[in-house]
């Protein structure tokens, strides 16, 4: 019988999955420490399952953490004794990053150098990598073509040599940036600080902090630091003449050094803010605005919600290696799997903050999660059951059912700024109709979004119906409570930025809500487990109840 030897909340596995009693008293304290280098993979009730990856591990090497710490966070957290094969491999897959380094040579320029000759020799003579690199100078050296700086990093990163990156930066044009904290008295949050310094010693990498604790403050404060022209890209206009207002409000920029460059315009600034949609657009077959990139020579480029970067922009961002580069997200989760790329061409994760350490110290709202679970008519499951394959979501997502029940929980939140947040544009605009409030989708024009985005921060309007052209970058402070009816299939990410438009802290110091309504025994049900781990991960806890209890009389204490 295995023996208990310390009252922990992990269960350590030789195959590097990690399980965490969530009722565990030092569940939340474990969670912590597992975060750095440990990923969610499954999140029910009462156990959730971490597995600790080779990216996680070379992640949190760059970021200062040892295979010392990691061991010690594993042991002291442990209830059984941690597999010995287990500890070795992640002090043998850390110690992986940095074997080989980028350097600068004042005479042979861009060089890849092994502190571990036998490694660099292995790596010189894989085919993909061979075409990258130039004459060996001696057993530790060899000249990297400067043009390969990026797609290197990509190759030598898949075969499980990450190197690390100490060739340095250009500092690019000049210009001059401070942060203004004297007109509207203000100034940075611990945590930014330390998020900005953390990326100015590591020089390029990704900085991970909750929707609403202030990323942009993070880049303005990066870009005081560079004293450097700026290009920043951004996920639609919206967000950019977010940002422009930000900066205006924040920094000593003014009107004339802040061009947006979108479709509806083409402005190069010292300080550019450019959208994905337009840097990728492509005509004849050619990215038309490649030239961008080039029309200037940026000292930084920041890149808004890292983990949706086109993956035409990776190949871009593999030509922008000697600029420094800032990647700002809530979550380094992507569903194509391209994280690695993110690691290798923007930089590694330099600062991350928790969500629930955030919510502690008063930065963002608490919020309430639930999952609402509907029960389908006869009809709908009959629909549902004879449905193609590669329809059957669609039809759980936006059955007819759900509107009664979404209606129900606003009922609870009268006089509160409310979202509905769906997928499928019919959907949302039947929901738009019987809730009598205003639809944005990605057709609506930007000037219209604007106009009912600022109706809604005024007040004005109490209800807005959103699609996914509302997950990223929208500032909404005081909405309060959202009701997500449909997602894209899975994808945790989405479920991560739509909580995020609640979690600016709101004026009464109240609490957000955040429902999603889900058809039960349905394909819905699944992909709303999967949406909801990165969550689980950040410490939000999932209720879930049967939509009954909101078709019924109200119950004390429901209205916000």
């Amino acid at each position: 019988m295995t023996r208990v030897v310390n009252d922990g909340a992990l269960i350590v596995q030789s195959d590097k999955t990690v399980l965490l009693e969530v009722d565990h008293p030092r569940a939340d304290e474990a969670r912590a420490a597992i975060a750095p280098f440990a990923e969610l993979e499954r999140a029910p009730e009462h156990m959730h399952t971490y597995r600790v990856t080779p990216l996680a591990l070379w992640n949190a090497r760059a970021a200062g953490h040892d295979a010392e710490q990691v061991v010690d966070a594993l042991v002291s957290n442990s209830r059984y004794p941690v597999p010995q094969s287990l500890l070795v491999d992640v002090a043998d897959t850390m110690d992986r990053y940095g074997r080989l380094r980028l350097t600068d040579s004042p005479v042979h320029g861009l060089c890849l150098v092994g502190l571990d000759t036998a490694v660099l020799t292995e790596v010189l003579r894989h085919k993909k990598i061979t075409p990258m690199l130039g004459q060996r100078i001696d057993d530790e050296t060899v000249v990297v073509h400067p043009s390969e700086r990026g797609r290197l990093k990509q190759a030598l990163l898949k075969i499980g040599w990450p190197a690390e990156d100490r060739a340095g930066y250009i500092d690019g044009t000049a210009h001059p940036i401070t942060l203004d904290t004297e007109t509207d008295p203000w100034e940075l949050r611990d945590y930014q600080r330390l998020a900005a310094d953390s990326f100015r010693l590591g020089g390029s990498g990704v900085v991970v902090l909750p929707c609403g604790a202030g990323k942009t403050i993070v880049a303005a404060a990066a870009m005081a630091d560079a004293q450097a022209t700026t290009l920043i890209l951004v996920t639609n206009t919206v967000a950019g003449r977010q940002w422009r207002r930000e900066l205006l409000e924040r920094t000593s920029l003014t009107e004339d050094e802040i061009g947006e460059y979108s479709g509806e315009r083409k402005e190069i600034r010292p300080v550019t803010i450019a959208t994905y949609q337009v840097i990728t657009r492509r005509s004849k077959g050619e990215y038309v605005h490649l030239d961008l990139f080039d029309a200037h020579d940026w000292g930084l480029v920041v890149y808004d919600e890292v983990h949706l970067l086109p993956a035409p922009v990776f190949r871009m961002t593999a030509d922008l290696q000697s600029r420094r580069r800032l990647g700002l997200t809530a979550t380094l989760v992507r569903e194509d799997g391209r994280e690695g790329d993110v690691f290798s061409l923007i930089g590694p994760k330099r600062y991350d903050a928790p969500w629930r350490e955030i919510e502690a110290q008063g930065w963002i709202a608490p919020a309430d999660c639930v999952e609402v679970r509907v029960t389908l008519t006869e009809s709908e499951r009959l629909a549902y059951a004879t449905a193609e394959s590669d329809e059957r979501y669609r039809f759980a997502a936006t059955a007819p059912t759900k509107t009664p029940v979404v209606r129900a929980i606003l009922d609870r939140h009268p006089d509160t700024q409310r979202l509905v947040i769906g997928a499928y544009l019919d959907q949302l605009d039947e929901l738009g109709a019987e809730l009598q409030a205003p639809v944005i989708q990605g057709s609506t024009p930007v000037k219209e979004r604007e106009r009912l985005f600022d109706a809604f921060r005024a007040g004005e309007i109490d209800t807005l119906v959103v699609s996914r052209v509302a997950n990223f970058s929208i500032d909404l402070p005081e909405a309060a409570v959202a009701v997500q009816v449909s997602g894209t299939f899975g994808s945790r990410q989405e479920e991560a930025q739509r909580l995020g438009r609640l979690l600016r802290p709101k004026a009464d110091g109240g609490q957000a809500h955040f429902y999603s309504v889900v058809s039960r025994d349905t394909l819905d049900t699944e992909y709303a487990a999967h949406r909801q781990r990165f969550l689980a991960e950040q410490g939000y806890a999932y209720r879930i109840v049967d939509a009954d209890e909101y078709l019924g009389p109200a119950l004390p204490g429901d209205t916000a």
